[in-house]
C-alpha cells in the first residue's frame, strides 16, 4: 500500500543523517513507495476547524551533505494525509505543546505518530515516574529543602533540567561537593520549571542502554558508553555505541511498561536504562534506530513502518 505522509520536524538541512532516527524513517518510507511531504512546526496553521501546513515534497538519499531535495511549497490541509510523523526535537516548550493541540485535531483519522495528546501528557522525565519501583531514587522539585534532604539521604546525586535533551545541563554532585549552592542558584535562574534530582549510578561508566520499543514491544537496543572524561553517554555528547543484549531485568522493564505505551498510542519509544534502573521514557523524538542497525541489530525503521501500515489497513 502507498501512503501519503507528512513529517513535522526541525530543519532537515541541520540533521546529522548518520545517527538521525527521523532520517532512517524517511529512507524506509521512501523505499516502500510512500509519498513524503515535509514541513517545520512554524508552518502549521489552524483556521476554524481545519489544520493546514505549508509543505514541500521531499526526496531523501543517504549521502552526507546532499541528503535531500525539496519540491515547491504548497498549503495543504493535514487531514488529507494518511500519516503525520511528529518528529521535532525538544525543548518541550509551549511551542511544542501548541503543535500537539493542533495535530490532535486531525488524529486519529490521520494517524499521528506518536499520538500528539499522549506526547503532550507523557513528558519523558515525568511519565517515567509512573514506574517508581523500576527507577533509581528520583525527586522532581525546585525546593532547596527537598533537595538538601534527598542529598543527605543518597550522597552522590545527578541534577538535570526537567525538559532538557541530549545530555544538556546534566551535572553530578558528590556528597561534599562545594558547587552545590552555586549550581542550585544557576538552575533557579535558568529553568522556570522544576528539575530532576536523581541518585547517581556509578555503573553509568559502563553504559546507558537505549532500548527501543515499537508499539510496546522490544525492537532493538544499543549500549551508549560515555567518554572517560564525561558523565553523559548521549551519542551527541561523545558517547560510543556498543552492541548489546537485554538482561532479564531489562526484559522485565519492557514487559511492565509496554502495555501502557500501547494504550497511549506511543508507537515509537526509546527508554534509557542504567544498571537495571529505568531513568527516562522518551516519546517526543527518540533516537537510536541507525545505531542499532549499524551494529548488526534489527531494522527498527522497518518494524515501525510495518506497524503503521497495519494500523492504516484497519
Amino acid at each position: 500500500m502507498s501512503l501519503n505522509i507528512a513529517v513535522q520536524m526541525d530543519p532537515i538541512e541541520r540533521i546529522n543523517i548518520s545517527g538521525d532516527s527521523t532520517f532512517a524513517l524517511l529512507l524506509e518510507a521512501q523505499k516502500r513507495g510512500h509519498a513524503i511531504a515535509y514541513y517545520t512546526p512554524d508552518r502549521l496553521a489552524l483556521r476554524g476547524a481545519h489544520v493546514f501546513a505549508t509543505v514541500q515534497p521531499l526526496k531523501v538519499r543517504d549521502q552526507p551533505g546532499d541528503h535531500f531535495t525539496l519540491g515547491e511549497p504548497a498549503r495543504v490541509e493535514l487531514a488529507t494525509f494518511d500519516v503525520v510523523l511528529l518528529r521535532q526535537d525538544p525543548p518541550f516548550d509551549l511551542a511544542y505543546i501548541t503543535s500537539t493541540h493542533l495535530l490532535e485535531r486531525v488524529h486519529p483519522k490521520t494517524l499521528v505518530v506518536n499520538d500528539p495528546a499522549q506526547v503532550r501528557n507523557a513528558p519523558e522525565k515525568i511519565f517515567v515516574m509512573e514506574f517508581p519501583d523500576l527507577m533509581p531514587p528520583t525527586l522532581i522539585t525546585r525546593d532547596l529543602a527537598e533537595i538538601k534532604a534527598f542529598r543527605a539521604e543518597h550522597g552522590d546525586i545527578v541534577m538535570k533540567p526537567l525538559y532538557g535533551k541530549g545530555g544538556e545541563a546534566v551535572f553530578r554532585l558528590a556528597r561534599e561537593d562545594l558547587n552545590f549552592g552555586s549550581l542550585f542558584d544557576l538552575f533557579t535562574v535558568t529553568f522556570r520549571e522544576q528539575w530532576v534530582v536523581q541518585k547517581f549510578l556509578p555503573a553509568v561508566k559502563d553504559g546507558d542502554k537505549r532500548i527501543i520499543l515499537v508499539d510496546g514491544e522490544f525492537g532493538g537496543a544499543v549500549n551508549r558508553v560515555p567518554a572517560p572524561d564525561d558523565l553523559r553517554s548521549n551519542m551527541v555528547r561523545g558517547g560510543t555505541p556498543k552492541e548489546t543484549d537485554l538482561t532479564a531485568r531489562e526484559r522485565e522493564i519492557c514487559a511492565r511498561i509496554g502495555p501502557s505505551l500501547r494504550e497511549r498510542g506511543l508507537i515509537f519509544v526509546g527508554i534509557d536504562v542504567i544498571d537495571g534502573f529505568l531513568t527516562e521514557i522518551n516519546v517526543t523524538s527518540p533516537t537510536g534506530i541507525r545505531a542499532v542497525k549499524s551494529l548488526g541489530g534489527p531494522d527498527v525503521a522497518a518494524m515501525i513502518w510495518d506497524k503503521i501500515e497495519a494500523k492504516r489497513r484497519r
